[in-house]
């Protein structure tokens, strides 16, 4: 099973996207993984489309007047209708998003996108700051790491998130100069104190103004003479940044990272250093890394097969693109990245989601195992939100019924999720296998692990009525298994 083009190509559209949709599965028994792969690659080398929620900055309008108003001129309550328009739009990205994960040709591009979301974490309030991020972030998802990383450090969202705009000459602010090295580039125990003081003092007078454009204000900045790394001269945020990307450290740290995200929580180290100096020779081409990892031989090893826990988000986009489904209340798929603890443009901290066998705990997997049915029922979603407080974002001591996300409105404590499921050509897929053979030809596509669950259960639990209703209540029945939730 393992050397079959079958497991490979699903391994292959799992980690370089969201999993296989039901129409791609005639194809992967004949198709190489290197042919497969080169038509990845070139789905998603055209420049993404912006998801463009809001097309100007946001801005206060007072109700049935045409003038833009300043907000402290508003009322009361056309400020609180202002804040329901500002979560509605909020969760019309979120779902935005997710829809081009589930159904956009650039799987890669948006893969390698929720990575650099998670990498380059921030949590703004500000639907427009969020915006502009997230098309910074799918623009150069592919492109070079060193143009990502100064685009990135320009944005109002992480400029506002770590402090910078209050970053001023003689009053330094140290966040955005300490996440930057920490978490953007070498990683913690490769630079000194100082070396931060000395960043924070380059970074002086960075800062982004209200349309969310970046603004260097010379008379806030530090214009004395600087050491960082080794390096002195009178530095600027981008002289920064510049020298993080020559150090070979900062190539080690995001091919690790890479690494772990797209291949194994479990680090190779001889296979992670060849990547990393890899990357360092490229000068950072993102797409000549994945290039280096998804043909090589090893990425199709069975101990990388399998081996990572899907993300909450890629759970649900998986799902939706395996079964391809009709959401009416799609506002319902937040709730699902609410409970299960990865609600997209709301990371826990700076550091983003931690992934790895932080997603399972015995709340989460329970409702993990149960999805399946819901969706295929329309049934109910019960809310049991995670504990952790800042995951929760320091509403955790709430009441539900009064606890607020910031940005998304009040948090209800059930929704029912209403959906219609297309099984054509899912069912079109399997038209050609024997009935006795049902059962292994669904378990062989939908996990990337054997089950441990015998056939014989799963035929227990089916509607054998009919052939068609069969491969309903079996495919259902394997989505909710436990090695469902590896890929």
């Amino acid at each position: 099973m393992a050397g079959s083009n079958r497991l490979k190509n699903q391994h292959l559209l799992w980690r370089a996207g969201f999993g296989p949709m039901a129409a791609d599965l005639p194809s992967l028994d004949h198709l190489s993984p290197k042919d497969l792969y080169r038509a990845i690659r070139e789905a998603s080398a055209g420049a993404p489309v912006p998801i463009e929620v809001l097309s100007s900055p946001l801005q206060s309008m007072a109700p049935g007047e045409g003038t833009v108003l300043p907000r402290k001129e508003l009322s009361p309550e056309e400020k609180k209708q202002l804040r329901k328009k500002n979560q509605e739009d909020m969760r019309r990205l979120n779902i935005a998003w997710l829809d081009q994960m589930v159904h956009s040709k650039a799987q890669l591009r948006e893969k390698m996108a929720l990575f650099w979301h998670g990498h380059f974490a921030s949590r703004s309030f500000d639907l427009y700051f969020q915006q502009i991020l997230l098309d910074k972030i799918r623009q150069h998802a592919l492109g070079n790491f060193g143009e990502l990383l100064h685009e990135v450090s320009k944005t109002a969202a992480m400029i506002h998130f770590l402090n910078n705009n209050q970053n001023r000459k003689d009053h330094p602010n140290e966040n955005f100069a300490r996440e930057v090295m920490e978490l953007f580039t070498l990683g913690r125990g490769h630079y000194t104190e100082q070396d931060v003081k000395e960043a924070a003092r380059c970074f002086t007078g960075w800062g982004a103004n209200q349309q969310g454009e970046f603004v260097f204000r010379k008379f806030q900045h530090d214009s004395g003479e600087k050491t960082l790394l080794g390096k002195t001269g009178n530095f600027q945020g981008d002289d920064v940044l510049d020298i993080l990307l020559s150090q070979k450290q900062t190539a080690r740290f995001m091919a690790n990272k890479i690494y772990r995200f797209l291949v194994n929580d479990r680090l190779d180290e001889s296979r992670a250093a060849w990547l990393g100096e890899r990357f360092y020779q490229s000068r950072y081409d993102i797409s000549q890394l994945l290039e280096d990892i998804f043909t090589s031989d090893w990425f199709y090893h069975p101990a990388n097969i399998g081996a990572r826990i899907k993300s909450p988000v890629e759970l649900l986009a998986g799902l939706r693109r395996m079964l391809p489904m009709k959401i009416e209340n799609e506002e319902s798929q937040i709730l699902v990245q609410r409970v299960l603890g990865q609600l997209l443009f709301f990371p826990p901290n700076v550091a983003g989601w931690p992934g790895g066998t932080s997603w399972i705990d015995s709340s989460s997997l329970m409702f993990r195992l149960r999805i399946p049915q819901i969706l295929y029922h329309s049934d109910e979603i019960q809310l049991q939100a995670k504990t952790d407080d800042d995951q929760m974002m320091g509403i955790r001591d709430m009441p539900l019924e009064r606890a607020r996300v910031k940005g998304l409105g009040n948090m209800k404590k059930n929704a029912f999720i209403q959906v219609q499921i297309n099984w054509e050509e899912f069912q079109a897929s399997f038209a050609r296998v024997p009935r006795e053979s049902l059962t292994s030809a669904l378990s062989g596509t939908l996990l990337q692990v054997p089950s441990e669950i015998r056939a014989s259960t799963l035929e227990k639990y089916s509607d054998s009525g009919s052939r068609e209703n069969y491969i309903k209540t079996t495919a259902i029945q394997i989505m909710s298994t436990p090695e469902y939730q590896l890929c």
